[in-house]
């Protein structure tokens, strides 16, 4: 089964892909209405080592239809999807969300 996983930060850069899930993922542009970013510091040094950055993203819903998130969805396994789960921090929560397309999703948001 095809799990889609919605990402607008860290997920989308091929060298996490590759260390994160073993290879690129199949990805298509797509966008979370309703929703806002904001920056995090990241605390988990393995985190910041591989994606190279020590602020990431995170998503705040608002429910203002204005506010738009861009990104891509990733398509991926069961067994990616949860090693996506252990590369993102306490900080974020795996949430379903229909995308601007009508498409149906897990998103990282902030907990």
């Amino acid at each position: 089964m095809v799990e889609r996983l919605f990402s607008y930060g860290t997920l989308r850069l091929p060298h996490v892909q590759r260390e994160t899930f073993g290879g690129q993922l199949p990805t298509r542009a797509d966008a979370l209405v309703g929703w806002r970013l904001r920056m995090l510091r990241i605390a988990d040094p393995a985190v910041v080592a591989l994606s190279g950055e020590a602020e990431h993203p995170i998503l705040e819903r608002t429910g203002d239809p204005a506010d738009r998130v861009e990104g891509a969805v990733l398509e991926l396994t069961a067994a990616q999807l949860a090693a996506a789960d252990a590369y993102e921090v306490d900080d974020y929560a795996r949430v379903p969300v229909t995308l601007a397309s009508g498409l149906d999703a897990w998103v990282y948001a902030a907990r």
